[in-house]
């Protein structure tokens, strides 16, 4: 891992994974049905380009910016515990969701993505307020604010949710699941990932910027501003994942860690691993959940909620060896 020979094999791996993401499905469709004409092949041209395919971009789409979006924040914050579902991000966006349904039921998807990045970016940088008020004996003290903060603002949340009968809602928001994901309802991941390739042209700025205020302002660059960029990208990528298809724990945690025990600190180097193995455990999770129990599928939230927990107890004893 490291050299351009294993970034090419891991995204070898990942078209694999596309294609058989676009391969997998309730519906029967195969590749020979496309050019043998008639009524078959119109049928199965239209599940390719209506469902398999952004499903399955989708996914790619999501699973990058969300990596890249836990590796900004493990930066900015100096801490490799956190990312946007362990800092009250994401549940801060779901109350902006929530919020914009109740006020304006009728605001168009973009109107639902701006409410909710506002939301989360305010969730944030009450995170990072909370964080300056508590002594910070341990690195795992700095998550543990995180989510208790996130554990907080979901039970307000979904306090609100049950007093207007919106529950039903609010576990589509909070549950990761692609399963609806058709053409027209997935073009907003593209916002993310264009978020993503921002962050990747100021990489550096980010990895000077993770070595303190004082480095910064030292090398000239306005690490206030800085921060606020990259949080308000944070968010951005966060609320556009909540809108399409719900919340995906641990993501931003695992991938990032993994990367960094190999790569280092190094953003620019990291970005590119980051995003294509983001991409490949998200397509690998959603393939799980849909071969168990297949033709029915398993939420991918649940896959990865399962899979990530056992990945992360395994990074935190991998760490804690490191660290002697």
């Amino acid at each position: 891992m490291g050299g351009w020979g294993g970034l090419a094999a891991a995204v070898a791996l990942l078209l694999a994974l596309c294609a058989g993401s676009i391969s997998l499905g309730a519906g029967q469709f195969s590749l020979a049905a496309l050019w043998g004409g008639g009524e078959d092949a119109e049928r199965a041209w239209r599940l390719l380009m209506v469902s398999r395919i952004p499903r399955t971009l989708a996914l790619l789409l999501a699973g990058m910016s969300l990596a890249v979006a836990g590796l900004i924040m493990q930066m900015l914050v100096r801490n490799r515990y956190v990312e946007p579902t362990t800092a009250g991000t994401v549940e801060s966006a779901t109350l902006g969701i929530l919020v914009v349904t109740l006020l304006a039921p009728d605001t168009p998807v973009i109107g639902k993505m701006l409410t909710a990045t506002g939301f989360a970016l305010a969730g944030t940088l009450l995170f990072l307020a909370l964080l300056k008020r508590v002594p910070l004996r341990t690195p795992f003290i700095v998550p543990l604010i995180g989510l208790i903060l996130g554990g907080v603002i979901h039970a307000a949340t979904t306090f609100v949710a049950y007093r207007y009968d919106l529950l039903q809602s609010l576990h589509a928001w909070t549950t990761g699941d692609f399963s609806g994901v058709l053409r027209g309802r997935y073009e907003l991941l593209w916002i993310g990932f264009g978020l993503a390739c921002a962050a990747y042209a100021a990489a550096d700025r980010y990895t000077v910027a993770g070595m303190g205020r004082e480095f910064a302002a030292n090398l000239g660059l306005n690490h206030a501003r800085l921060t606020l960029a990259g949080l308000l990208i944070v968010s951005a990528i966060s609320a556009v994942v909540v809108v399409t298809a719900g919340s995906i724990p641990f993501l931003g945690l695992i991938v990032p860690n993994a990367v960094s025990l190999v790569l280092g600190d190094n953003m620019r180097r990291s970005i590119p691993w980051v995003a294509v193995l983001g991409g490949v455990f998200v397509l690998a999770c959603d393939v799980i959940g849909r071969l168990v129990i297949h033709p029915y599928e398993i939420p991918i939230g649940t896959v990865v909620g399962v899979l990530g927990s056992i990945l992360f107890l395994w990074l935190l004893r991998t760490r804690r060896n490191r660290l002697g």
